[in-house]
């Protein structure tokens, strides 16, 4: 890595450009971001999709080869689609090698009986339908925690407010972090405070956000930020690589994550789709190479943080006494 930071990296093209007399404004400092992940750096990497111990083992093979830092990996099948065996040679494999693992929890509307998540409007998407569908995401958040798992990942506002609450409560363990999942992601600097609020200690926001609406996030939360720099098809499928400097200018602490294009989805996962999950899991590490290749090109590959890093630091919460 470089000693570079995003703040004096080069622009795409830029050299080229002003010769012809087409450079563009310069940046303007005000819209760089003021936060960074605690014990430093700016910008951290996941590996989402990464849906059972074999896809791990290509992402972390591929990551070798292709000497891609990984801060995180991520799964969107559930922890209800994982044998105690496989969540278990999950966590020693992510341990051996200091990464994160955040698994999902629980049900979710779009694979409940209610109809309305199958209409035009998507109805309430993803989030827990009723108490029972609430206490399937808490016995998944139990379960994980109790085999080693350090993060989960919620679509759900209650949920993510129960399991905070769980947490301070010492029912899960405390440094237990809450990611929320794109598919419920904030849209504006007010949603995206709340959700820290309840709780979340990481917030994926929708890939299509643009540049000013994470500078008016990062005017009201430091809390660190997930964005897909390449998006899955579900969720728009965005190719956002050429502005990853001014991301992480604007977005930081930002996980950039590398998601995949063009591919059908996979959740919930199974072995009647091993083939398509396993070179999507191999492509993924392909393309956060690409990426963070672009980064060092224009100068702006410094301030990643520390490899082993995960805590989000101190952020601002409602108040969890009854």
């Amino acid at each position: 890595m470089t000693d570079a930071s995003a703040t004096a990296a080069r622009r795409p093209g830029e050299p080229a450009l002003t010769a012809l007399g087409l450079s563009a404004p310069a940046p303007d400092p005000a819209d760089t971001s003021a936060h960074s992940f605690p014990g430093g750096g700016r910008w951290r990497t996941e590996i989402p999709s990464c849906e059972g111990p074999e896809a791990l083992a290509v992402v972390l093979k591929e990551a070798s080869r292709l000497d891609v830092p990984i801060h995180r990996i991520s799964q969107g099948s559930g922890v209800w689609m994982l044998s105690d065996a496989e969540i278990t040679e999950m966590v020693e494999s992510t341990g051996e090698r200091d990464i994160e693992l955040c698994l999902f929890t629980g049900p979710r509307g779009t694979w409940d009986i209610g109809g309305s998540t199958r209409t035009d409007s998507r109805g309430a998407g993803l989030r827990a339908r009723g108490h029972d569908a609430v206490a399937g995401c808490v016995e998944d958040a139990v379960r994980a925690t109790e085999l080693g798992v350090k993060c989960l990942l919620v679509a759900d506002e209650g949920v993510l407010w129960t399991l905070h609450r769980a947490r301070a409560a010492g029912i899960i363990p405390a440094d237990t972090t809450l990611k929320v999942s794109a598919l419920i992601g904030p849209v504006n600097p007010a949603a995206y405070a709340v959700y820290e609020r309840l709780g979340a200690d990481s917030v994926n926001v929708p890939s299509d956000l643009t540049l000013d609406h994470l500078t008016e996030i990062r005017r009201v939360s430091g809390a660190p930020m997930d964005m897909y720099i390449e998006a899955p098809d579900d969720l728009g499928g965005y190719i956002r690589m050429y502005e990853v400097a001014e991301l992480i200018r604007r977005g930081a602490p930002l996980y950039l994550k590398f998601g995949l294009s063009k591919t059908p989805g996979i959740y919930p996962y199974g072995q009647h789709m091993r083939e398509l999950t396993l070179a999507t899991a191999k492509e993924r590490v392909r393309r956060g190479r690409l990426a963070l290749d672009l980064l060092a090109r224009h100068g702006a590959d410094g301030d990643m943080a520390p490899l082993g890093s995960r805590l989000p630091g101190d952020l601002q919460r409602f108040e969890t006494s009854s």
